[in-house]
């Protein structure tokens, strides 16, 4: 029986977020400060710290190639709203606010929220093919 058409949908949207990890990764080993591949991308940085974050990253990866090939999806979607909430409380926290000296936080909200919708899409049309079957 081959995929329905949520879960190719699925399958994709999976993919897509291995080759943004990637990206990522690639990007903070080499501090290439873009936004969305940095989130804070014009904020003050350690390099050292760039580089542990390119290799926590492939946790990432890891998670969303097996999921990708599994079919079992619920650690990314935990991985990625968890980010999500992660990425909140650092857009309110007074440690970045401290560092900004009156800048706005809008660009960070827009990624994290970019993120976000990544995460709501994924979350769609991880329950779609559940709530198919159960008719």
């Amino acid at each position: 029986m081959g995929k329905s058409m949520s879960g190719r949908i699925l399958n994709l949207l999976l993919w897509a977020g291995v080759a943004y990890f990637c990206c990522m990764a690639v990007a903070h080993f080499f501090g290439i400060k873009v936004p969305i591949l940095f989130i804070y991308y014009d904020t003050p940085y350690y390099a050292y710290q760039d580089k542990i974050i390119s290799f926590a990253v492939v946790a990432y990866i890891c998670v969303f190639v097996s999921a990708a090939r599994s079919g079992e999806v619920i650690f990314a979607l935990v991985a990625i709203w968890v980010t999500v909430l992660g990425l909140c409380a650092v857009n309110l926290s007074d440690a970045l606010h401290s560092v900004l000296s009156g800048q706005s936080t809008l660009p960070y909200w827009l990624q994290t929220a970019a993120i976000a919708v990544y995460a709501l899409c994924l979350t769609i049309f991880w329950r779609q093919p559940r709530n198919l079957s159960a008719h």
